[in-house]
């Protein structure tokens, strides 16, 4: 019985190799990239666990050494904050700076300005996203920057908006990589001709704002019964933009591969997180990409930034909630990014 069996297995494992063997012969190499890159996406979801992919950030993370001079390990710009919203722009620009950026920009409204300095003297606080003149006034900081936070803070204003729509046409034109969230993200669900097909951006919506972005951009509600594939379609049908939807558990795709992020955080959901996340990831996505591939394994180094955003940011969420309990806030969880990169990404 056992050979028989074997001799139908054989049979059968040669009628699929002759089928496909066909299928190639007739349809040539764009068969054979799709059923490379099916493959490819069933060995990275089965064999890359949690630690894998944390190794994978450890791989991009620069050394600490007296050899460098300052702004060689990031300079990063936030361009969000307005009269309602300035927390939101000091969580993302120092979370920057308390993962390892040397200089964290903030680029707000003249009202927000001073509130925000007032926070702390570690930011460059630049008062210009409302002037007659802002696209010129930041653009002429873009060569100094290394990546993007575009939204936290930002509002919905629209003479705030068409300035940020022209900064992320200069930024792409110097191909500054971009992370888009909060009201960024309200600004690309209205135009997602924005950023389609610009690959060094990375979108990080919450539920809410998924479901808006896939409903402007596909057409269709979010399913959430599979979120690893409505995250994978929507990142493909803007042009492999990486996507990170965050939730009970942070699902990535950047159209090719898909990672989820299930780090322990905690269940206190208070403001500012998503901030805490954009901000670092913009450090991220500048070491990775200055790592390059060779040292992702092949991943996007953009993927592999968000999957080391999402970890840390659920990390200082789980040690501030171990301290704080109910009362966690998103300032007790930055007092915790030194702590929390050292456990995932420094043993």
């Amino acid at each position: 019985m056992a050979t028989r069996t074997g001799a139908w297995a054989a049979v059968a494992g040669a009628a699929v190799v002759a089928v496909l063997s066909a299928a190639l012969a007739l349809y040539g190499s764009p068969l054979d990239a799709v059923l490379k890159r099916a493959f490819s996406l069933h060995n990275a979801h089965s064999v890359r666990g949690m630690e894998d992919a944390l190794q994978l950030v450890r791989n991009v993370v620069p050394p600490l050494t007296a050899k460098k001079h300052k702004g060689q390990d990031g300079r990063v710009g936030v361009v969000g904050g307005c009269r309602e919203y300035t927390g939101a722009p000091y969580f993302a620009a120092i979370s920057a700076l308390k993962v390892g950026a040397d200089l964290s920009h903030v680029f707000c409204t003249q009202e927000a300005a001073p509130v925000i300095k007032a926070y702390s003297p570690e930011l460059i606080v630049h008062p210009v996203l409302d002037s007659p003149d802002a696209v010129h006034d930041v653009e002429k900081w873009l060569p100094r920057l290394h990546a993007l936070v575009v939204g936290p803070g930002l509002g919905r204003d629209d003479v705030l908006l068409s300035n940020v729509k022209d900064i992320l046409e200069a930024s792409k034109a110097r191909g500054i990589p971009v992370v888009i969230d909060a009201d960024g993200l309200w600004l690309i669900a209205q135009q997602p001709a924005l950023i389609r097909g610009y690959q060094k951006a990375v979108l990080t919506p919450n539920h809410v704002e998924f479901s808006r972005l896939s409903e402007a951009v596909l057409g269709d509600p979010l399913d959430g019964q599979d979120r690893r594939g409505a995250v994978l379609r929507l990142s493909q049908a803007l042009g492999n933009v990486t996507v990170v939807q965050k939730g009970e558990r942070d699902v990535i795709s950047d159209g090719e591969q898909v990672l989820e992020c299930s780090q322990e955080g905690s269940g206190r959901r208070c403001g500012g997180q998503g901030d805490l996340l954009s901000g670092s990831l913009g450090v991220l996505v500048h070491w990775a990409l200055q790592a390059g591939p060779e040292r992702t394994d092949g991943f996007s180094p953009l993927l592999v930034a968000a999957f080391g955003a999402c970890a840390l940011t659920r990390q200082c969420s789980h040690q501030a909630f171990q301290k704080h309990g109910r009362s966690t806030t998103t300032t007790d969880m930055i007092a915790e990014v030194g702590p929390a990169f050292s456990r995932l990404f420094e043993t």
